[in-house]
């Protein structure tokens, strides 16, 4: 039994490591579609925040040539994401990495890198921290590399949807500091770390896909 990322208080634990998450089930096909249009044939793919690892093995089924390496700063999750490898038997999904994209440094250790993928993280980090994670994504980048960013943006402020607002409004009830950023605000905080903006691709349930480029 693959136990469920959002079962209630008081469910029963999985008898395996393996963790999954709705929401990754729901966007990693649309996801992993448009990937495969811009990633590279070969060379080595980073994702940051990989969670359950349900994205990393349709990632790298989908694009052999690449070498992946999943991450995540949580140890349950990583033991998932080893988990969901074993299971997927692809040999190019290296052992899950303990790194937390919001702490400075990581890119010395983990760079050059053909392609960085990151799913679903910024709402739910401070501006400070996403910022972190920007400037370290430049830096582990080879030239030519290329940042595939996934998720919910504002749009010159507004959330585009009532569920959208309403999910917004609950993280800063939360905690003031994390919410949806503005997609104008990611483009240009991207672009003062060295990075260009290349595509934006609307994606389902009015997330997108923010593509951007370092400079060869």
């Amino acid at each position: 039994m693959i136990r469920k990322l959002d079962l209630p208080d008081g469910a029963a634990p999985s008898d395996t490591a393996r963790l999954s998450a709705p929401s990754a089930l729901r966007n990693r096909d649309a996801i992993t579609a448009e990937l495969t249009r811009i990633a590279p044939a070969s060379g080595r793919a980073l994702e940051i925040a990989s969670g359950t690892g349900e994205h990393v093995i349709r990632f790298a089924a989908a694009m052999p040539g690449l070498t992946w390496q999943p991450s995540d700063p949580d140890p349950t999750r990583r033991g998932s994401i080893a988990a969901w490898t074993a299971a997927a038997g692809l040999p190019n999904i290296r052992p899950p990495l303990a790194l937390d994209a919001a702490q400075p440094g990581w890119a010395a250790r983990h760079g050059p890198t053909d392609l960085i993928v990151l799913v679903n993280l910024l709402h739910l980090i401070c501006d400070a921290e996403t910022k972190i994670v920007l400037t370290e994504v430049a830096l582990a980048l080879a030239p030519g590399g290329q940042f595939a960013l996934y998720g919910p943006f504002l749009r010159d402020g507004a959330a585009t949807s009532d569920g959208d607002a309403a999910f917004h409004a609950s993280l800063r009830a939360q905690d003031a500091a994390i919410g949806y950023k503005d997609m104008a605000d990611v483009i240009l905080w991207t672009k003062e770390k060295g990075m260009a903006h290349h595509r934006t691709i609307p994606m389902p349930a009015n997330n997108l896909l923010l593509v951007f480029r370092r400079p060869v």
